[in-house]
């Protein structure tokens, strides 16, 4: 019996551009999934703690799996892909138990993924290397699930360090930790679930990413992570669509703040990256369109509170907002996020402080 864990993550700043082969700033949670893999008499069996019944399937490849409830694709996704590339993967019981939100944005799925990626590896004795378990657990997404995600999730929730956020090139997924010394500078992050559901598999993600790529073959560029700050105005003024235009600007300038944040952590001055955080923020409200109005109301709450900057993280439509606040500030900041809620009909958020914590681990 083999066990893994492997967390959730919170995205500092960096939306919408791993797709885009830009750069993203996520941290690692304390929040996951855990894997336990065992052997089997006959066939694959899936098990959850979140659900009442286990599903089993008959061993195939992807081409030739039975249908099965959407949740379990993210954990036969990688027994069907690793038997299509060759490896007899003999019959086995995954059984999963997270604790990570799900609908919040905090990427419950990648901590399914990977948890079972490196489970499955470890109990087979695949010897995979770094560069192949992020592209299995990838793939599982991708191909097995359907969700066109980038990467950025699976690559934090694999190789996250404690007090670290990752900075992370989804062009050649090289990664560096970055300082995140909340404690040193007397800040928190507080989350605020503001429990409005989204799901990165419905059309409108989907949408915001063949935009992209639209806009991309346009230009003339691999990806919108070529166009640079100096030459945006141009590229702006070559597209005829609105829509495409929006999406170009707010890839563009989020590149740009995120390499700008990691500079500031670089240099201590972790205080100084509210005003990029807030930045973003705008610029997935007013450019690429992903916010409600729950986030858009957290947003203005916390810095109405004193947070010294707030934003929506995740993949948009839902989910979660941050906000960095001074130490003192949490509880109060935390009421109005509440009062804001209840003056605008909304259900209760969900409140909490988050810190960067290790990435996958065998437990």
């Amino acid at each position: 019996m083999t066990s893994w864990f492997a967390p959730g993550r919170i995205n500092l700043i960096g939306e919408h551009t791993d797709y885009n082969d830009g750069f993203v700033l996520p941290f690692a949670l304390a929040v996951g999934c855990t894997a336990t893999v065992s052997q089997a008499a006959q066939d694959w069996s899936v098990r959850s703690a979140q659900e009442p019944e286990p599903v089993v399937v008959r061993r195939s490849g992807l081409a030739g799996a039975d249908a099965v409830p959407e949740w379990t694709r993210y954990v036969l996704g990688a027994l069907w892909l690793l038997t299509d590339r060759g490896i007899d993967v003999p019959p086995l019981e995954v059984t999963v138990d997270s604790d990570v939100p799900t609908g919040a944005g905090l990427s419950s799925s990648a901590a399914l993924v990977c948890s079972v990626v490196r489970a499955v590896g470890d109990h087979l004795g695949l010897d995979l290397d770094d560069d192949a378990v992020f592209a299995l657990t990838r793939d599982v997404e991708n191909d097995a699930v359907g969700a066109p995600t980038g990467g950025m999730d699976q690559l934090v929730s694999l190789r996250g360090e404690a007090g670290h956020v990752l900075l992370c090139d989804m062009r050649s997924h090289d990664t560096r930790p970055v300082p995140l010394d909340l404690a040193g500078h007397g800040l928190s992050v507080l989350v605020a679930d503001t429990r409005a559901p989204h799901k990165h598999s419905d059309g409108e993600y989907g949408a915001r990413r063949r935009g992209c790529e639209e806009a991309a073959r346009i230009l003339g560029v691999p990806a919108l992570r070529d166009v640079s700050g100096e030459g945006l105005a141009d590229a702006l003024g070559r597209l005829d669509d609105d829509e495409l235009r929006r999406y170009v600007r707010h890839v563009v300038t989020e590149d740009e703040r995120v390499l700008a944040v990691a500079r500031l952590l670089d240099e201590g001055r972790l205080p100084d990256i509210g005003q990029a955080l807030t930045a973003s923020h705008r610029s997935m409200r007013d450019d690429f369109r992903i916010t409600v109005p729950e986030v858009d109301t957290a947003v203005d709450a916390l810095l109405s509170a004193g947070a010294l900057g707030a934003r929506m993280t995740g993949g948009g439509f839902g989910g979660c907002v941050i906000g960095l606040l001074p130490e003192g500030d949490v509880e109060a900041a935390g009421d109005a996020v509440r009062r804001a809620f209840a003056d605008a009909g909304f259900g209760e958020p969900s409140l909490f402080t988050a810190s960067a914590e290790a990435g996958a681990r065998r437990v």
